[in-house]
């Protein structure tokens, strides 16, 4: 390296904005269920799935394009992003009466 030469490489996140239909979907979710908690997990090409969790137990899920928009949309909806499943908020969901249904339909590959 030559004297002087001190470079810093840095990335720009050119990601787009968090669509309107997004947010919106988060907002009315968390209003309809005395607020909401949110994790958002990489789904690899298909980009990134927003759990969002209710107050009263209930959950959901949206897809964004990526975890960057993810965030976008929760900060604009004014949804705590949790970092990881934590036990607390697991112990929070109650499933449907309807997943139970689906659930115990499945049988297990051998």
């Amino acid at each position: 390296m030559a004297d002087g030469s001190d470079t810093t490489l840095t990335v720009e996140q050119t990601a787009e904005q968090a669509p309107n239909g997004l947010v919106s979907g988060i907002k009315s979710f968390a209003a309809g269920h005395g607020g909401a908690k949110a994790v958002i997990e990489y789904v690899g090409k298909r980009g990134a799935r927003i759990v969002l969790v209710g107050e009263d137990g209930a959950w959901a899920d949206q897809f964004a394009d990526d975890t960057v928009v993810a965030r976008q949309a929760c900060a604009k909806a004014g949804v705590t992003v949790e970092n990881a499943w934590e036990r607390e908020l697991m112990d929070q969901m109650r499933p449907s009466n309807d997943l139970w249904r689906s659930m115990a339909r499945r049988t297990m590959a051998r």
